[in-house]
């Protein structure tokens, strides 16, 4: 949703700036990027709220005391990770490759902001397309709410769709596998939803990833290691004796454990 709602008003607002300002505005695509990123901090940081909240209610935590958190979190965040971004931006680049960094760092969504701007103020933007993309979610949508209607069990979520075709195939595929694992496990179930463990543990292995991705920024911050994150890799790490089999199996390995957690009755918890 958050995704759906930072598209929508970034191309309106940058309709309304150009209108406003012209099509040779040096400002214009800054910004409108920067009311997107402010449409896109607001989105997460009341879903997280709303989330943190909740949950907070259902342990019995003390209102306040969770509000004065959440502003130490905001706050905590925006240094940690501001000088981080500043800092791979300045050594390898984000999103788009140019000729200081030819194999940037993915950013799916920033890069998408900064075509969408970049299009209506100088041209290009594939209108043809965004017509074509407007049809088919208007088309997913009828499809969806025919299918709610019926009680069918298989749906035409526009959001999993359309995050589908924009996000790289080595990002969806992970969303996929997980998908599948769940699927397997309702149907192991009985057709019931998947057991709650199995959500804390990929909860768990989501968390854990944005850990270790900081953990990796230090060495970077520090000076000790320059290239975690270029192709020379592997001459920081060593070579690994029998290429990337091991990462696969332990993947797999953690795929069958999710798969054991999720699919475990209710009373076995």
């Amino acid at each position: 949703m958050k995704s759906a709602r930072l598209s929508t008003s970034l191309l309106f607002t940058s309709l309304l700036l150009l209108a406003m300002l012209g099509a040779d505005s040096a400002v214009g695509p800054a910004a409108a990027i920067f009311v997107g990123a402010v449409v896109a901090c607001a989105a997460a940081i009341s879903g997280d709220t709303m989330q943190d909240l909740k949950a907070g209610h259902i342990v019995g935590a003390t209102p306040w005391k969770q509000q004065v958190l959440e502003f130490v979190g905001v706050i905590s965040a925006a240094f940690v990770m501001s000088p981080v971004l500043f800092l791979l931006q300045a050594r390898y680049g984000i999103g788009a490759p140019t000729p200081d960094h030819p194999n940037p760092l993915t950013a799916p969504q920033a890069t998408l902001m900064a075509s969408v701007a970049e299009g209506v103020f100088r041209g290009g933007l594939p209108w043809t397309m965004v017509i074509i993309g407007g049809v088919i979610g208007a088309a997913l949508i009828i499809c969806d709410k025919i299918l709610e209607a019926k009680g069918s069990e298989f749906r035409t979520p526009v959001l999993a769709v359309a995050v589908g075709i924009y996000l790289p195939l080595e990002l969806t595929s992970s969303i996929f596998v997980g998908g599948v694992i769940a699927w397997m496990a309702s149907r192991k179930l009985g057709g019931r939803e998947p057991n709650q463990t199995g959500l804390l543990f990929a909860s768990g292995l989501i968390t854990g990833e944005a850990l270790v991705g900081i953990l990796l920024a230090l060495p970077i911050v520090l000076g000790e290691v320059s290239d975690v994150f270029s192709g020379d890799m592997f001459e920081v790490f060593g070579a690994p004796p029998l290429g990337g089999w091991p990462g696969l199996i332990v993947l797999a390995g953690i795929a069958v454990w999710l798969y054991s957690l999720a699919s475990r009755p209710p009373d076995e918890s």
